[in-house]
């Protein structure tokens, strides 16, 4: 059974951090769809325009063998989401996969599950993982348990090699 991925989408989202996770699992051959709040175009922060597959509502109850938080400053509007942020919390408690890059784990934080765990993420935000209980050593990237965190587009790399491993099984 193909693997299903979740890749969210909003306005100022960081084009490259949606763009690449979003067909590179496609290229693996994952079942991977995107969605934004509402069904709409969102304008990238470097001015790309991206449509959603899907409307937030239409895909809030699936369940999702990994989500991927893009950062920009779309995770600044995905967190004041109360759906939004319960999702991401229940797929976290079911052990599903959570990837999340730049500035990404603020949703991480407003889900409540960076407490304890190593987390990693753009430098502008290390005081909020820090306050919201997070290990933060400002590696490029970090994996813990199911969370996999890197700070920008040249560290998603390794991420993105990580996360297709473990959604292969390895």
């Amino acid at each position: 059974m193909k693997k299903k991925i979740l890749v969210l989408l909003e306005d100022m989202v960081e084009d490259s951090e949606f763009l690449y996770p979003y067909y590179r699992l496609k290229e693996e051959g994952f079942d991977v769809v995107s969605a934004g709040p509402v069904q709409k175009t969102y304008q990238g922060k470097g001015g790309m325009k991206f449509k959603p597959d899907w409307s937030f509502d239409e895909v809030s109850t699936e369940t999702y063998d990994a989500i991927v938080i893009p950062g920009g400053y779309a995770p600044d509007r995905w967190r004041r989401d109360s759906a939004i942020i319960d999702f991401v919390k229940k797929h976290y408690d079911e052990g599903k996969l959570i990837a999340s890059i730049c500035h990404g784990p603020w949703l991480l934080i407003s889900a409540g599950i960076v407490k304890g765990k190593r987390v990693t993420a753009f430098h502008a935000i290390k005081d909020d993982l820090i306050n919201a209980g997070a290990i933060y050593e400002g590696k490029d990237t970090e994996e813990d348990g199911n969370l996999l965190t890197s700070t920008n587009p040249q560290t998603m790399l390794p991420m993105m090699k990580r996360l297709v491993e473990r959604l292969h099984g390895a």
